[in-house]
């Protein structure tokens, strides 16, 4: 018995073995009902039985074989891709959907062998059919991971959202504690705490803006014109005061002004300057470097410390990337490893760059802007 045959005839003996292995997968399968353990898994079996029987070319093989078969024009969601986003929303993790496939794959062919019993199964039909469940696998994967990707990144929003707000709150009453000059315990207690909100704030911006460009957003930038003096400055003073026991110096030279985002570039040196604390010798300054040349304004961040190893400074702008210390030892920081990633995106939205370089006397960052947005 030709294979797509034998999936049509035994369909409702392989929906059985199906529900049945599906009801395993806990605790996502406890409270769901027999529909939904079987949900799409008919669908998914008669593209499969379908496709078996479509005459294709070698190369159309490798390809399904491969997860790479052409997607139909104005084709809406393949079963694969709709049981895959239902069975995120019951709560099944990525293994237990592979699974569900490795299972299906394996009881059709028992199935289909023990019936076969008078003649040798047909090898070709064997071909095809991986193939076609390979396919489907790799559609459910797809959706699978977009939708996973997709709840984390709201989730992540709706988070760096509500914390603002307590957060804001602490400062406010810390700020006013430290106003009352109500003796020197209560005075460095609220110093602790604006610190502390501080470095929890940026943390927050951090995220928030990580989970913009997740979402396709982007950084988003309101150029105007700004004397970059003046709003480094005003950034370097705050750093100053949550790092009190840093130097931080400032060196600026040829024209400041030009149309940026003042708020934004202000985020950009912060995040730099940080690394340069957080990781740098301590008891070596933290040296900012800015010249205005015709065209594009440069700064540099410098610090003194151990060379970073090239495998790390290649990598050192990716997400999640955490800081390493001196012989590979990841670092205890607290950091999200968010900041040098949210600097440049920052850098790319005004049309500019940002690069590092590190040896055995300096690290440094260096940032390359346009002086106008190329759409001026």
């Amino acid at each position: 018995m030709r294979l797509s045959e034998f999936i049509r005839k035994e369909m409702d003996a392989i929906l059985v073995e199906w529900e049945a292995f599906a009801a395993t997968q806990l605790p996502a399968a406890t409270h769901m009902s027999p529909l939904a353990l079987r949900d799409h898994a008919q669908q998914i079996l008669e593209a499969v039985a379908r496709d078996i029987t479509i005459a294709q070319t070698r190369e159309a093989q490798a390809a399904k074989s491969m997860g790479r078969a052409p997607k139909l024009l104005l084709a809406a969601e393949t079963a694969a891709q709709t049981h895959a986003l239902l069975r995120a929303h019951s709560g099944f993790d990525i293994n237990q959907l592979a699974a569900e496939y490795r299972a299906l794959r394996a009881s059709v062919l028992r199935l289909w062998i023990d019936a076969c019993v008078a003649e040798l199964p047909d090898l070709d039909d064997m071909v095809r059919f991986n193939e076609a469940i390979d396919q489907a696998l790799a559609e459910s994967i797809g959706f699978f991971s977009a939708q996973v990707d997709e709840a984390r990144n709201l989730l992540l929003g709706m988070l760096g959202h509500d914390m603002r707000s307590p957060l804001q709150t602490i400062q406010v009453t810390a700020t006013y504690l430290a106003a009352l000059n109500a003796g020197e315990k209560v005075s460095e207690a609220a110093s602790r705490l604006i610190n502390s909100g501080a470095r929890m704030k940026a943390l927050l911006d951090d995220l928030v803006e990580f989970n913009r460009t997740k979402l396709g957003l982007g950084i988003h930038v309101v150029p105007t014109e700004v004397d970059v003096r003046n709003v480094f400055t005003d950034e370097l003073a705050q750093l100053r005061a949550v790092y009190p026991q840093h130097r931080v110096e400032l060196d600026v030279s040829g024209d400041p002004v030009g149309c940026w985002d003042a708020v934004r570039l202000q985020q950009l040196l912060g995040n730099l300057v940080v690394n340069a604390i957080k990781y740098g010798a301590s008891d070596e300054p933290v040296r900012v470097a800015v010249k205005g040349e015709e065209d594009v304004l440069r700064f540099e961040v410098r610090n003194s410390g151990a060379a970073i190893d090239p495998r790390l400074l290649a990598q050192m702008f990716e997400p999640l990337k955490r800081g390493w210390e001196p012989g590979g030892v990841q670092d205890e920081h607290g950091s999200l490893g968010l900041g040098l990633y949210i600097a440049r995106e920052i850098a790319k939205a005004h049309g500019g760059e940002i690069e590092a370089r590190s040896d055995k006397t300096e690290t440094v960052f260096a940032v390359t802007l346009p002086r106008r947005p190329a759409a001026s």
